[in-house]
């Protein structure tokens, strides 16, 4: 991929020594919303943040010319590292090494989360940051992505890397989640995905615009409407085991509705995170889930007044039995 421009940018910082740099990136729970609208190439999701993240340490070598990357298997980052190298005038190469705890394929984010995390590390090794938009430059190419370069809720065309719109935050959420095991090849899964109807392209242009309106004014009843919603269009393209399932237990513990990975594997129960209640519904969706077999999980979403980087974040208190597995 050629480089990215660096057109745009503040004055160049100061030359400083190169040294190990860091970055983070947060994954998301999957999505509140995902489908096209009725222009062409217009293809969106709407991002959920998760409190977890992803971590890329890069270590620059000036001698030598190339870029290692530890997993071997995460060449995506290492074309990012080589891309971001290239736009700041680098000619050397280093070593990435990425981790975190976002799993693969459960459609949490984690390949865009590693490639930001991936520019930000390599731009705190040379001293410099990068804006969102920046950032969207460095991706663009590699593959379709996420927007978690915004420490927001945003609408983004995941397939041309573009941010749509800015929706804002919600007060802090939970999920529990029904994890019906495996891993979605996201790329494989966009490549594939059967083609959305007119019809349908009108329908996402409306839900839209409502959970736009939702998140502006915190009406979570109306963010679960349309987030149920798109996991309920999702399942025209790929079916999801234990949807109905799931949603019965959603009205059974007053959940605000469901959200869904659309290309993973996780459907999630949305509640208050501070509900007092919260570890007895969890308990009462692992065990309504029991039959579905797979894992039951409880996360927190990234909201209003929350710090968006790594480190303490109000624990999600759920009842965690021992055949419950709790991820917080």
């Amino acid at each position: 991929m050629p480089p990215a421009s660096l057109s745009g940018l503040a004055a160049p910082a100061p030359a400083v020594a190169p040294r190990t740099g860091t970055g983070h990136a947060f994954g998301t729970f999957g999505e509140l919303l995902q489908g096209a609208l009725p222009a062409p190439d217009s293809d969106f999701l709407v991002t959920f943040p998760l409190a977890r993240w992803a971590t890329a340490v890069f270590r620059p070598a000036p001698e030598e010319r190339a870029v290692r990357v530890v997993p071997g298997h995460k060449g995506k980052s290492r074309r990012v590292a080589e891309a971001v190298l290239a736009a700041l005038g680098e000619t050397g190469g280093g070593l990435l090494e990425l981790g975190g705890d976002l799993p693969e394929g459960k459609g949490m984010a984690s390949s865009s989360a590693d490639l930001v995390a991936t520019v930000r590390a390599v731009g705190a090794a040379f001293g410099r940051t990068f804006t969102p938009a920046q950032t969207e430059a460095f991706l663009r190419g590699v593959e379709p992505a996420d927007g978690v370069m915004y420490d927001e809720i945003v609408c983004f065309h995941h397939r041309a890397v573009r941010l749509r719109r800015r929706l804002g935050t919600l007060p802090p959420l939970a999920l529990v989640a029904h994890d019906e095991g495996g891993q979605v090849d996201t790329v494989a899964h966009n490549r594939t995905a059967k083609a959305i109807g007119t019809a349908e392209r009108h329908e996402y242009a409306r839900l839209l615009d409502r959970l736009t309106g939702a998140v502006a004014t915190g009406d979570l009843p109306a963010v679960g409407e349309a987030a149920t919603r798109s996991a309920e269009l999702n399942g025209r393209r790929r079916a999801r085991a234990g949807f109905a399932e799931l949603r019965a237990l959603c009205r059974e513990v007053d959940g605000h509705g469901l959200v869904l990975a659309h290309s993973g594997t996780l459907l999630g129960v949305l509640l208050d995170a501070q509900d007092p209640e919260l570890d007895g519904k969890a308990e009462h969706i692992r065990a309504g889930c029991a039959p579905l077999g797979g894992e039951v999980s409880v996360h927190r979403a990234l909201g209003a007044g929350d710090d968006w980087a790594p480190g303490p974040h109000p624990a999600t208190q759920a009842a965690a039995p021992t055949t419950h597995r709790l991820e917080i």
